[in-house]
C-alpha cells in the first residue's frame, strides 16, 4: 500500500459541499497558486532582468512559450495526482528500478538545492535593498523561515494557500505599478512576441528563462497538492476535478507570466533604452531604478523581491519533502528537512559573497536557473509516460494530440539543453588549461551517466506493455488480517518514575498480561552521581528510588502478580532500551511524558527515542 503524499494535509479540503459551480471551483482553487510562486521566484528576476537589459523585448516570446509549456505540464502533473492518487516521485519509484531511481532522486535534490539557492539570494538582496542589511546577515536570516512552513502547515493547507496568495498579490500589484512608472511603448512589446533566432548568450539566457519558468520541482509539487482535495472517486467527479484544476492552473500561471513579463518589460524600458545593456545584478537594477525614476520604483521592486523569495521558499520546502518521501520512502522531521535544504543553499551563497564578491550573485542566480532547466527532462519524460499509460490511467489517459504536444515540448527542452551542454563543454575544454583532466575524468563521466538515465526513461517505458513494477513502501503490504488468535504477552516491561502516571502505566500493563505474565518494573536514576558512578552510586536519590521501586513490586506480588525490579543509571533513553533488550520481553509499557515541542528539546523525548531503539511492541499510556 502506497503512503499518502503530504499525508498531514492529504484529503483535508472538502469539494462537494455546494451545488453552486463557482463554490466548487473555489474549493479547488489553491494548489496552482502554490505552484505559481515557483514561476516568479528571484531566479526568474535575474534571467528576466538580464534578458530585458541586454536584448530588449526580443525574448518575450520565450517567456510566452515557457508559460504555455508550464500550463500543459502542470495540467499533466495535476492529472497524475488526481487520477492515480500518487505524486510524480511515488510513481517513478513504482515504475523504475533502483539503479534509475537513485540518479533521478539525486538530480531532483540538485534541482531543489538550485531553486532554494535562488530564493536565499533573492531574500538576502531584497532585505539589503529595503533595509540596507548586509548580504551575509540577510543570508543568515533566511534560516529562520524554516519554521514558517511548519506553522502554516499546522494551521491547514487553506491557510497556507491564503498566505501564498497574499504574497503573489503583493508581487503582481508592485509590478503593475512599476509598469505605470516606466511607461513602456506597447507596440515594441507586441513586436517582442514574434519568435526570432537565438544563439550564444541569448540562448544561454533563454534556457535560463525556461529553467526559471518550467521548474522541475513544481511538477512533483503539483501532483501532490491536488490530493489535498476530498473527491468522490467516480468518473463524473474526476472529470470535474480535472476541469477545475485546469482553470486553477491557467489563471495562476498566467498571473506568473504577467509578473515575469513585467520584470522583462521594466528592465527593457528602463535599462535597454537608456543604453545599460549589461545589467545582470538585481542590485544594479534597483540602483538604476532609483537613479532614473526616484524612490517609489526601487521600493516596490524590493518589496516584491522579498515577497517572491519568501513565498517560493515555502513551496520549495514542500517539494523537497515530496521528493524525499516519494523516492526513498524516508520521512524525517519537517524542520530537519527544511534546515538541510536551506544549508545546501546557504553554503554556496556565502562562498560566493566571501570569495567572489557580492557583484557575482546575479551570475550565480542565472546559473542556478540553467541547472533547473537541465533537470527538466528527467521530470518531464516520466510524467508523460505515466499519464499515457492506459492500464493505470484508464479513460483519463491523455489524448493523442496532447501526447504529441507533450513530447514536442519535451523534445524542445531536451534539444536546447543538449545544445547548451555541448557549447558549455567546448568552452570549458578550451579555457580549462591545467584543469582539463578534471573535465575528462569527472564532468564527462557524470554527463554520460545522465545521458544513460535519460535514454532509459525515454525508451524503456515505450517497449513495456505497462509501466508497473513491485511497489515498495515503508510498510509491508497488507495480505489479510487474522482475528482468530489473541496475542498473549508472557514478559512485560513497565517503566515507572514515581509520578502520577505510574498508576495508569502499571494498570495498563496488567490488563495486557493478567496473572499469567511476568512483570519487570524499570526505573532509571538520573542524578548527577548516578550518571558518573552508575551502579556504584550511593546517593540519597538512588537509595530512595530503589526502595520505592521495591515497594511497587511487593504490592503487586501480594496481589498475585509475578514482579521483578530493574534499576538503571544515567540516560533513560539509552538505559531503558538496553534493559528491555537484555530481558527479551514481549511488550514494553510506558507512560506518556506529557510535553512536546520546546519542552522536548529542554526535557528530552524519552518515549520516541526508546520505541525506535527496541524491537518489541510499545504501549504508550496517557
Amino acid at each position: 500500500m502506497q503512503n499518502s503524499s503530504l499525508s498531514e494535509v492529504n484529503q483535508t479540503v472538502a469539494t462537494n459541499t455546494s451545488t453552486h459551480w463557482w463554490k466548487r471551483l473555489f474549493a479547488f482553487i489553491g494548489p496552482a497558486y502554490l505552484v505559481s510562486v515557483g514561476y516568479m521566484d528571484p531566479g526568474n528576476w535575474a534571467t528576466d532582468i538580464a534578458a530585458g537589459s541586454k536584448f530588449g523585448y526580443q525574448l518575450i516570446w520565450v517567456l510566452l512559450m515557457s508559460n504555455l509549456m508550464a500550463i500543459l505540464l502542470q495540467s499533466l502533473s495535476a492529472r497524475l495526482g488526481l487520477i492515480r492518487g500518487v505524486d510524480l516521485a511515488q510513481a517513478s519509484r513504482e515504475t523504475f528500478p533502483k539503479f534509475i531511481n537513485i540518479p533521478l532522486y539525486i538530480l531532483a535534490e540538485i534541482a531543489i538545492a538550485a531553486c532554494d539557492l535562488a530564493e536565499v539570494i533573492g531574500m538576502a538582496i531584497g532585505l539589503n535593498l529595503l533595509f540596507h542589511l548586509p548580504l551575509i546577515w540577510g543570508i543568515g536570516i533566511t534560516i529562520l523561515d524554516t519554521f514558517l512552513l511548519l506553522f502554516l502547515l499546522n494551521r491547514g493547507i487553506r491557510k497556507l494557500e491564503a498566505f501564498i496568495f497574499s504574497l503573489v498579490l503583493i508581487i503582481a500589484v508592485s509590478f503593475f505599478l512599476e509598469i505605470l512608472i516606466v511607461k513602456p511603448v506597447v507596440s515594441e512589446i507586441i513586436y517582442g512576441f514574434i519568435p526570432s533566432t537565438i544563439n550564444g548568450e541569448a540562448l544561454y539566457i533563454a534556457i535560463g528563462i525556461i529553467g526559471a519558468t518550467v521548474m522541475p520541482h513544481n511538477l512533483y509539487l503539483h501532483s501532490s497538492l491536488v490530493q489535498t482535495r476530498i473527491i468522490i472517486r467516480n468518473e463524473k467527479n474526476l472529470w470535474q476535478a480535472l476541469k477545475y484544476n485546469l482553470i486553477d492552473s491557467t489563471i495562476a500561471l498566467n498571473l506568473a507570466f504577467f509578473v515575469n513579463a513585467s520584470i522583462l518589460i521594466v528592465a527593457s524600458a528602463a535599462f535597454f533604452k537608456a543604453g545599460y545593456n549589461n545589467i545582470a545584478e538585481i542590485q544594479d537594477a534597483h540602483q538604476l531604478l532609483r537613479h532614473i525614476f526616484g524612490k517609489a520604483a526601487p521600493a516596490l521592486f524590493a518589496i516584491a523581491l522579498i515577497a517572491a523569495g519568501q513565498s517560493s521558499t515555502v513551496t520549495g520546502t514542500l517539494a523537497g519533502q515530496i521528493i524525499m518521501e516519494g523516492y526513498l520512502s524516508l520521512r524525517i522531521r519537517p524542520w530537519l528537512r527544511r534546515m538541510l535544504t536551506r544549508l545546501l543553499a546557504i553554503i554556496p551563497a556565502v562562498v560566493c559573497v566571501l570569495f567572489f564578491g557580492e557583484n557575482n550573485l546575479g551570475r550565480l542566480l542565472i546559473f542556478s536557473q540553467v541547472i533547473l532547466s537541465i533537470q527538466l527532462g528527467f521530470a518531464i519524460v516520466p510524467l508523460i509516460h505515466f499519464v499515457s499509460d492506459k492500464k493505470r490511467m484508464g479513460v483519463f489517459t491523455i489524448k493523442l494530440w496532447m501526447k504529441i504536444l507533450s513530447w514536442l515540448v519535451a523534445i524542445i527542452i531536451l534539444t536546447l539543453n543538449i545544445k547548451l551542454v555541448l557549447e558549455q563543454m567546448h568552452e570549458w575544454i578550451v579555457t580549462a588549461g591545467e584543469y582539463t583532466l578534471y573535465i575528462y575524468w569527472i564532468v564527462i563521466p557524470v554527463l554520460v551517466l545522465c545521458a544513460f538515465v535519460l535514454v532509459y526513461i525515454v525508451l524503456v517505458p515505450l517497449v513495456k506493455s505497462s509501466l508497473e513494477r513491485e511497489t515498495r513502501t515503508p510498510h509491508e503490504s497488507i495480505k489479510g488480517l487474522d482475528f482468530t488468535s489473541a496475542v498473549h504477552y508472557q514478559k512485560i516491561a513497565v517503566t515507572v518514575d514515581f509520578g502520577k502516571m505510574d498508576q495508569k502505566t502499571i494498570s495498563g500493563a496488567l490488563k495486557q498480561g493478567g496473572l499469567q505474565a511476568s512483570y519487570y518494573l524499570i526505573h532509571v536514576v538520573e542524578s548527577a552521581n548516578a550518571r558518573i558512578y552508575g551502579k556504584e552510586a550511593g546517593d540519597f536519590e538512588t537509595q530512595a528510588d530503589i526502595r520505592n521501586l521495591q515497594r511497587y513490586a511487593d504490592e503487586l506480588n501480594l496481589q498475585g502478580f509475578h514482579t521483578e525490579t530493574k534499576i538503571g543509571f544515567g540516560n533513560p533513553r539509552e538505559t531503558i532500551a538496553q534493559i528491555v533488550n537484555e530481558l527479551e520481553t514481549d511488550l514494553l509499557v510506558m507512560g506518556a511524558h506529557g510535553h512536546s515541542g520546546l519542552y522536548d528539546l529542554l526535557l528530552g523525548d524519552t518515549v520516541d527515542k526508546v520505541r525506535h531503539a527496541v524491537k518489541i511492541p510499545v504501549l504508550i499510556v496517557k
